[in-house]
């Protein structure tokens, strides 16, 4: 029966193992439907990360300074669902948040172009219109090599293959898309509402 410790001390006792969404739908309403990420005994984590002992709850919403990094994560990959859709053949390798927003390395043979970013742009707001969950799944690494070799994402399976063998490896998935990534994301693409692409490099 977890114990859930929130931010201004108050506690909230559960039956049962309980996520993130479930907390924060206790709370309120408002609070669930906001609601981005979580941090849990200081480390971030996905809304549908289930709670299995006492812990301390921060409910991440936009109000919050964290919310920035994870927007800005989850919004990479929404620009990288859409480049795959766009350019077939196009492999991902990293997308990292930077100071001032987020950029994803690619590898392909197409040259991008002013015209391209705006086509991309507006790919990335159908995606978010959609309203796509995005679904944390935990793999094996021999899991992981085989779904991103057979994807023909051979940047991926190298990356799988430097981490550490004490390393948690997983997925994230959203509609038909999938890439490696630690997290934590937004519960659904519809939680990204503004990004402008502004540069190709």
């Amino acid at each position: 029966m977890p114990v859930i410790t929130l931010p201004d001390g108050s506690q909230r006792s559960f039956d049962n193992p309980v996520s993130v969404h479930a907390v924060a739908a206790d709370i309120g309403p408002g609070l669930a439907r906001a609601a981005l990420a979580g941090v849990v005994n200081g480390r971030e984590v996905d809304t549908s990360h289930v709670i299995t002992d006492d812990a301390s709850l921060a409910i991440i919403t936009e109000r919050d300074e964290a919310a920035l990094e994870v927007i800005r994560h989850s919004t990479a990959h929404l620009l990288a669902m859409a480049v795959q859709e766009l350019f077939p053949g196009t492999q991902v390798t990293i997308g990292p948040v930077i100071e001032d927003g987020f950029y994803y390395d690619f590898a392909t043979q197409h040259n991008f172009t002013p015209e391209d970013l705006e086509k991309i742009e507006a790919r990335m707001e159908a995606l978010a219109a959609e309203d796509l969950s995005v679904e944390r799944i935990v793999v094996s690494r021999d899991e992981a090599v085989e779904t991103f070799r057979e994807m023909g994402e051979h940047y991926k399976v190298q990356i799988i293959q430097d981490l550490p063998e004490s390393e948690e490896i997983t997925l994230y998935r959203q509609g038909e898309w999938m890439d490696l990534c630690r997290g934590p994301h937004v519960p659904s693409t519809g939680r990204l509402k503004a990004f402008k692409l502004t540069k190709v490099a």
